[in-house]
């Protein structure tokens, strides 16, 4: 036997009929993929290789070569070969140069085809007499409609993506064979058969081939294997073409000529091999997997024998790295895919971008253009993949990356997948480590999945099909499970679920988008309950009542009692609690606490109750423990004759020990049991309204333990606590006013004070006044308004023939545009407070709070209008004599502060910063003569250097009161908001989970609400950025898992000697943990269960329940409070609440809080028992209204927070504020540091320098683009809202010397008709409503091909390419800034270059003292994924205020 010892075998599998099958299959870039690829079977639950798969493990990239050998069959007694390793590296044979001249002569048309070119001629005329509404089919190429045409555009992958050359205007018609232009320069003309070739019948039967020994026979139907190289593929008329554009399964007669060499032959040198001529045709061609990792190994088959490519020959060599790369790049993307099945498109560019390619496919990188270009290819390999996963797996065809591709590219799905075969290589998957959770958080999501798994079939959801691709038309394959359960081939027929041959790729996908645009779409408030729920409706049944003794008082004509009896057996008694039948039968029963019993004037015998919620009515929906109840401030009264009987609820309050008790085994007691109707417990109470679980008021609890609820004594009044609050909160959103003076005036009434919202406000305060409290006279609004029109203008203008694709930008609306931005808060101080009245009577009803004010002038407010908006402060303010009177109920918003700029003792932007709300002035307006002044004297007065900046203007002020009783006042009040400073507050230890680069940390470090202790991060980059910023720190860069784990055991350090935190050591835990998808997750299947189990979020909670900080946080996407119909939110909820946690949760959007960006962001907040749970922090900035809608709809409930939306202090930071002074750099600019050359140009630029010894700007760096990519850049004109629908159609030489072609459009465009000059719009055939043809895509075009030819189903790819707007706002700061990714407005808004590292961090507030760490793509990743600091601030503050409150 030949061989050696280190050699292993490869299996060849063989067919016993090998048999042309005609198949239509498109594929990007002109290519087809084969009619016969090997796939690799999933079982197990382990994924196997596709068509890209390895003869060898497929995430073997970097493994040696491995050799291969041939198994025969029982059947036939071949011999095993010797195994032998592929060549990366291999000779490439020399031209054979002699031959060209006599090959050139010998592919002359015949004439037979010279009459097939005249009679199209002909057909083609006669088409051109066609009306031309009805010619739709004009740009049709002939491949299409049979005939030829006067140019070929098809692409080839002969030229890479950025050497492609424009394709000319040509009178010849194309190819039949290869349908290129006869006069196409990149038209490659097959040179010829090796010297001394033979047949194919003639070398197959050459003895040195033969792998058998002499007295060895193979069997009839045993095909030969052999390889070859030196080769080259053409067509009859001898033009080299690409055997995987679709050619071969068109039933395109395709020929290979090179040197046949035997199977087990390593070596690619021709020297050695059988000369062979026009091998074929080649009935299929197919991929058997990978030598060593890298290259591809693709083989032919052909009605004789298969053959494996070695090397190409020179002429060929640059079609077959293209195959090679494609094919490559399959192989890389399911991998990643494998590992990472929820990554983004920017995520997977970012992978492709930083891969490098072998060296035997010929090319230095990877592009996005790459990808695009074969996206058709690589789409099908992933379908293949998927097609031998479980029922219940996930696809990977539905992860989000694979989504956006295809949206992007204009993918075709289930072509090929019928002519698949099963193969053995594999793909490591990475296992998922196992959550550690403590005790009591697995004993609730063990016990609610364990209910839900129970009452839902075992069967996985039927798969839905479109019924028209091919994959749908593929018969049963009668072996699969799937069929093994259908009733036509003996099963039982209950799983109902498809073929695995069967699988529509289309349905998938779309039901993937439906789930997550249901996730992520705004909730639709039309079909929602409101918040206040209406009366419990019950139903009265036939109940006995009977009065026990006699009515305790009389009062109103209501007799009450303290007892009854229902029923001759059950006696009932004041604050008893007490069941209810409702209206609905279907409702649980209501339950209630009785607060007074009595008997009106018509006899009817009724009770007052105090509601209690059940689990069900709070957002917790069914995840909650079906015995606990909660109190909440709704009560009526019923008839007693609805009552049907008695209950007992228990009041929990937490244990004395409950910060020590974390993670510790869950005792009978405490695990859920099943509802017996009769025992409840309560320990929380629910405020409806904002969804907040909180301590019971003190004042409740009285009513809640036995021994404090007994009957009352004689002469006793029944009283309803949760009346008493009502009644208290309707006053409390009412002015009214406080500490009434003397007044001159008649039927007026002076007042020192008054009180709204729990706010007191007293003559000289300063106060927030709705926007549009005062009309200023001379206001100038500019907004931008002459460009926009001028711009506009220029647009209704354009030359279609220059910008084919300007018209479809139908909308005046750019997205990220702050044009509808409401203006800030008015600014105005009290002078008088007083109220009419008519006789010593109070009137106008409830409005009876007038107040006078002086207003302030913000810089926009002057003459000067928005244009000097970006030149001050953003808490400058002007003093004006400008007075009026207004209803202090209607307008006043809050309480602020305004100093003189001289008595301030510290500076201004500290000032800014510290002092929340604060706000100071220098200058006094005169709106007369548009004129800046000094303003008066009483105004600038000092008083005892406490900052007495409230006096009376010119002489108007109170009828009664001083200018000293106003600076006292104002400065106790002064004193009063003013941050507890850091020397008196102490601060929280905190532990960041999930901790990136720091963002929250930072946050509440600025906030001055805790100290970064520790911090858990496992990627390392963004772990070594957080040391870079917080040097106290303790960094892990383990497994959070493992890291919880080892303390749960005990331990004290880790593995690298670092100290852990323990029980007790954290006061404040935030995180953010991923939420990956879980696709189906309301399916609630055991996979689902497993998969949800292990999620990061609930070793998150585990975190949580084991440390028992005083305060939680939990920070995610938007959508993580809607994900899955709000299962994960409400899960979340119910781990905290069972802990014994204060929560609440909501939606906030950073913009509001000074960032120019938009980015909502999901909170969920926690206190421990006993603390204050924090509300969440008001809005510091205006901003978008179409950016803000923050309302969460959880069981068709919607919740809309306390935070007011209407406006907010300040103006919007916009894009000019937050990198106008940046210096400018170009495409690629990687000086990681360098000066600022210039002084900041506003107030938010001040701010992010902060105080630096020594300015230096770091990270000011920018990915570098490739040519094609910095060229489209350059061509986007400057302007707000410009995009890649501004690009002009132009050839341009590129700077690497290559051209890109001009854009050819071929089609008529349904949707969108002709041009204005008539041109045509389509650019593929499915723009007439036809299929796609792949052979009419373009690459390497100034105009991306891709974005129109599926415009018109995406809304015009809206944003891609685009620039941003200096006044407008970024968009969801992404983690790889890509032109066309899902934020596609990524470039500056002048410079012709994507936005830079440290400009997105200042989008996401970071200072510019703050470092990042690692490559340029690692730092895009860290901030993208941060929380803005000046969010995690606003956070941090409404913390602070709530220990100091406790404290207090």
């Amino acid at each position: 036997m030949l061989g050696g010892e280190e050699e292993e075998e490869l299996l060849f599998q063989t067919s016993s009929k090998k048999k042309r099958v005609p198949r239509i299959i498109d594929d990007d870039d002109d290519e087809m993929e084969v009619s016969r690829v090997t796939t690799a079977k999933r079982s197990n639950n382990k994924r196997k290789s596709s068509g890209t798969g390895a003869s060898s493990n497929l995430s073997g990239g970097n493994s040696t070569n491995k050799s291969s050998k041939i198994q025969s069959s029982s059947t036939s007694g071949r011999q095993l070969g010797i195994g032998s390793f592929f060549n990366k590296d291999p000779q490439k044979r020399s031209k054979v140069e002699e031959e060209k001249e006599e090959v050139s002569s010998a592919i002359a048309p015949t004439g037979e085809e010279e009459r097939e070119e005249e009679e199209g001629k002909e057909k083609e005329a006669k088409k051109a007499k066609t009306s031309e509404t009805g010619s739709s089919s004009n740009g049709t190429s002939a491949a299409t409609n049979g005939n030829n045409k006067s140019h070929d555009l098809r692409p080839h992958d002969d030229i890479p993506a950025n050497k492609t050359s424009e394709a000319p205007q040509s009178s010849k018609p194309p190819c039949t064979y290869c349908k290129r232009s006869s006069d196409d320069p990149r038209l490659k003309i097959f040179i010829g058969d090796p010297p001394n070739a033979n047949d194919e019948f003639i070398t197959l039967a050459d003895p040195s081939l033969s792998v058998l020994s002499a007295d060895q026979e193979s069997a009839l139907d045993d095909v030969p294997q052999h390889k070859i190289t030196g080769f080259s593929v053409y067509d009859k008329n001898h033009h080299l073409c690409h055997f995987d554009t679709g050619l071969v399964e068109k039933n395109v007669e395709l020929f290979f000529s090179g040197w046949v060499k035997p199977i087990y032959d390593e070596n690619p040198d021709p020297s050695d091999g059988i000369p062979t001529r026009q091998l074929g045709p080649i009935n299929s061609w197919w991929i058997a997997g990978f030598d060593g990792g890298e290259k591809a190994l693709v083989g032919f088959s052909t009605a004789y024998a298969e053959y494996i490519l070695m090397d190409a020959s020179d002429d060929y060599a640059e079609i077959m790295a293209s195959v090679q790369e494609k094919i490559y790049l399959s192989k890389i993307l399911i991998e990643y895919l494998e590992e990472f099945p929820a990554a983004t498109y920017e995520d997977l560019l970012n992978k492709i971008q930083t891969s490098v390619p072998p060296q035997s496919i010929g090319c230095t990188s990877f592009t996005e253009d790459s990808l695009l270009r074969h996206a058709q290819f690589i789409v099908e390999q992933v379908e293949s993949y998927d097609q031998y996963c479980d029922e219940d797996e996930d696809l990977l065809l539905v992860s989000p990356c694979m989504r956006a591709l295809i949206k992007l590219a204009g993918v075709t799905l289930g072509k090929r997948l019928s002519s698949r075969r099963p193969h053995q290589p594999k793909v490591k998957k990475t296992k998922q480590t196992k959550a550690t959770t403590t005790p009591l958080v697995r004993d609730i999501f063990e016990t609610f999945f364990k209910n839900q798994i129970d009452n839902k079939s075992s069967s996985a959801p039927r798969r839905r099909r479109c019924g028209v691709c091919e994959t749908c038309q593929q018969p049963d394959c009668g072996k699969c499970n799937a069929c093994a359960d259908m009733i036509k081939f003996g099963g039982t027929g209950r799983s109902k679920q498809a073929c695995v041959n069967r699988r529509c790729p289309y349905m998938a996908v779309q039901t993937a988008e439906e789930e997550e645009d249901n996730d992520a779409a705004d909730p639709d408030l039309k079909n929602v309950k409101d918040l206040k729920s209406p009366s419990k409706k019950i139903k009265k049944i036939k109940t006995k009542v009977e009065w026990i003794g006699e009515p305790d008082f009389v009062e109103g004509g209501k007799s009450y009692y303290t007892e009854v009896l229902i029923n001759n057996k059950e006696k009932v008694c004041l604050y008893d609690v007490v069941s209810v039948c409702p209206e609905v039968p279907d409702d649980p029963l209501y339950l209630t606490r009785i607060m007074s019993m009595y008997e009106d004037s018509n006899g009817k015998k009724m009770f007052h109750g105090w509601w209690f919620h059940r689990s069900t009515d709070t957002v917790l929906g069914e995840t909650g423990d079906p015995r606990e109840l909660f109190l909440i401030d709704d009560c009526e009264d019923n008839p007693l004759g609805a009552i049907m009987d008695k209950v007992e609820v228990e009041y929990k309050p937490p244990v004395s020990n409950w910060f020590m008790c974390g993670g510790e085994e869950v005792s009978d007691d405490e695990k859920e049991i099943e509802e017996d109707g009769k025992t409840f417990f309560v320990q929380k109470y629910y405020d409806q309204s904002l969804a907040r679980f909180e301590d019971i008021p003190s004042e409740y609890i009285r009513y809640l333990i036995s021994d404090d609820a007994h009957p009352p004594t004689d002469g006793f009044i029944p009283q309803c606590a949760s009346c008493e609050r009502r009644n208290h909160m309707k006053t409390v959103h009412s002015a009214v006013p406080i500490n009434k003076i003397e007044s001159e005036k008649p039927k007026i009434t002076n007042y020192s004070s008054f009180q709204l919202n729990e706010e007191s406000y007293s003559i000289g305060d300063c106060v927030y006044l709705s926007p549009h409290t005062y009309s200023f006279p001379n206001v100038k609004k500019t907004s931008g308004t002459a460009a926009n029109k001028k711009q506009k203008k220029e647009e209704e203008e354009f030359d279609e023939s220059e910008y084919p694709e300007k018209y479809r930008k139908v909308s005046d609306y750019v997205k990220g545009s702050n044009i509808d931005s409401p203006s800030p808060f008015q600014i105005g101080q009290v002078l008088e407070i007083f109220s009419k009245s008519l006789g010593g009577k109070l009137i106008d009803n409830n409005k009876i709070v007038h107040i006078k004010l002086r207003m302030y002038y913000r810089p926009q407010d002057t003459h000067k209008g928005d244009e000097a908006t970006a030149q001050y402060d953003l808490n400058l303010l002007y003093w004006s004599d400008l007075v009026t009177t207004v209803v202090a109920g209607d307008v006043v918003c809050g309480k602020c502060f305004v100093k003189f700029k001289e008595d301030i003792t510290e500076d201004i932007d500290s000032y800014f910063s510290n002092k929340p709300n604060h706000f100071y002035f220098v200058e006094a307006y005169c709106a007369d003569t548009k004129e800046f002044e000094d303003p008066p004297v009483h105004a600038m007065n000092k008083g005892k250097g406490k900052g007495v900046s409230k006096g009376k203007g010119k002489g108007k002020g109170p009828a009664k009161g001083s200018k000293e009783s106003i600076a006292t006042t104002s400065t106790d009040d002064d004193k009063k908001d003013e941050i507890t400073p850091d020397s008196s507050f102490k601060k929280l230890r905190m532990l960041d989970v999930f901790a990136g680069c720091g963002g929250l940390s930072e946050g509440f470090h600025q906030a001055g609400v805790a100290d970064s202790c520790w911090a858990v991060e496992i990627d390392e980059p963004a772990a070594q950025a957080f040391r870079l910023n917080n040097s106290q720190t303790t960094v892990f860069t383990d497994d959070c898992n493992i890291l919880l784990s080892l303390v749960m055991e005990g331990a004290k350090t880790n593995s690298r000697g670092q100290l852990l935190p323990q029980k007790g050591d954290v006061e404040l835990l935030c995180g953010g943990p991923p939420c990956q998808g879980f696709s189906g997750m309301n399916r609630f299947n055991s996979r689902e269960y497993s998969q949800f189990k292990n999620s990061l979020v609930i070793s998150y909670l585990s975190f949580c329940e084991y440390y028992r900080p005083r305060f939680f946080l939990l920070e995610n996407v938007r959508n993580f409070v809607s994900f899955k119909k709000s299962m994960v939110l409400k899960l979340t909820l119910r781990c905290l609440v069972k802990m014994g946690y204060q929560c609440t949760f909501g939606v906030l959007q950073a913009g509001q809080y000074g960032v120019p960006q938009t980015r909502r962001r999901a909170i969920i907040l926690a206190a421990a028992p006993g603390e204050k749970l924090p509300h969440f922090p008001n809005p510091t900035h205006v901003f978008s209204p179409r950016a803000c809608q923050l309302t969460v709809v959880v069981n068709d409930i919607k919740y809309e927070g306390s935070i007011r939306m209407d406006s907010a202090p300040y103006r919007t930071i916009t894009v000019r504020d937050s990198m106008s002074d940046l210096p400018h750099i170009k495409n690629g600019s990687a000086v990681r540091s360098m000066n600022y050359n210039g002084e900041p140009h506003c107030h938010y630029q001040r701010l992010m320098r902060g105080n630096q010894h020594q300015p230096v700007l770091y990270d000011h760096i920018c990915k570098e683009m490739n040519p094609l990519v910095a060229a489209r850049m350059r061509f986007i004109p400057i302007g707000p809202g410009s995009d890649w629908r501004d690009l002009p159609n132009k050839c341009i030489r590129l700077s690497d010397g290559t051209t890109a072609p001009k854009l050819q459009y071929t089609h008529h465009d349904k949707k969108n008709g002709r041009a204005k000059n008539k041109s045509l719009r389509g650019v593929c055939p499915c723009a007439t409503g036809q299929p796609c043809d792949s052979s009419y895509r373009q690459y390497g075009t100034l105009i991306p091909w891709c974005l129109p030819h599926t415009g018109n189903r995406h809304n015009h790819w809206a944003g891609l390419y685009g620039r941003l707007e200096w006044d407008g706002f970024f968009s969801t700061t992404v983690t790889n800034p890509e032109p066309m990714g899902k934020q596609g407005r990524v470039l500056h808004p002048e410079q012709h270059r994507v936005v830079s590292v440290r400009e997105c961090a200042r989008s996401q507030g970071f200072p510019d003292t703050f470092r990042f760490f690692g490559t340029i793509l690692d730092k895009h990743r860290q901030v993208g994924n941060a929380v803005p600091p000046p969010l995690a601030k606003a956070i941090g503050l409404e913390i602070k205020r709530s220990v100091e409150k406790k404290d207090k």
